[in-house]
């Protein structure tokens, strides 16, 4: 019976409509995984989480070989930005998918350590570390500066006695 309707119109055009649909349901899926992965919020969360492929220090969202036969991002940077989008597609808030890599991949993900327990030192050190520098340096030249002003000559106290001795000693040689 199906070989009967092979050669009719309606078998023919019922045959387009299904290539049609498969196409355009093709054509959909493709436009719905791009616009995902390129809605700013995902390009924005991809470069808030590093590449955890080995060979880069790079974001997701800016993870790039070049050279060779192989250019682009690498196939775990490709897999990291899928699943950012997949989880703004489902809603999630921007805290829960960087929660996710780091329960994943620990705090290493993060490019940026959080602000919070010890790693705030990371944040205040490049601060502090050159004002108390300056501090430093600017005490040491100031207690050099004190040590080159001149001190009077130091030694055993001299009597009175000798004093005039010496003097009468002067004296008398310079008479002669």
């Amino acid at each position: 019976m199906i070989d009967a309707m092979k050669g009719t119109k309606r078998y023919r055009l019922g045959m387009r409509a299904v290539a049609a649909l498969f196409l355009a349901m093709i054509f959909v899926a493709a436009a719905t995984s791009s616009r995902a992965e390129d809605s700013p919020r995902a390009k924005a969360l991809s470069k808030k989480v590093m590449c955890m492929c080995g060979g880069c220090n790079d974001t997701a969202g800016t993870c790039n070989h070049t050279g060779g036969a192989f250019s682009g991002p690498c196939d775990t940077a490709k897999a990291m930005q899928k699943e950012v989008a997949q989880r703004v597609d489902r809603g999630d808030s921007d805290d829960l998918i960087l929660q996710s890599f780091v329960q994943e991949y620990g705090p290493t993900v993060l490019p940026d350590p959080p602000k919070k327990g010890f790693t705030w030192l990371v944040w205040i050190a490049p601060v502090v570390a050159p004002l108390l520098a300056l501090f430093l340096i600017w005490e040491v030249v100031r207690r050099w500066r004190r040590r080159v002003a001149l001190a009077p000559a130091g030694g055993p106290p001299i009597s009175a006695e000798l004093l005039d001795r010496a003097r009468r000693e002067v004296d008398k040689d310079s008479d002669e």
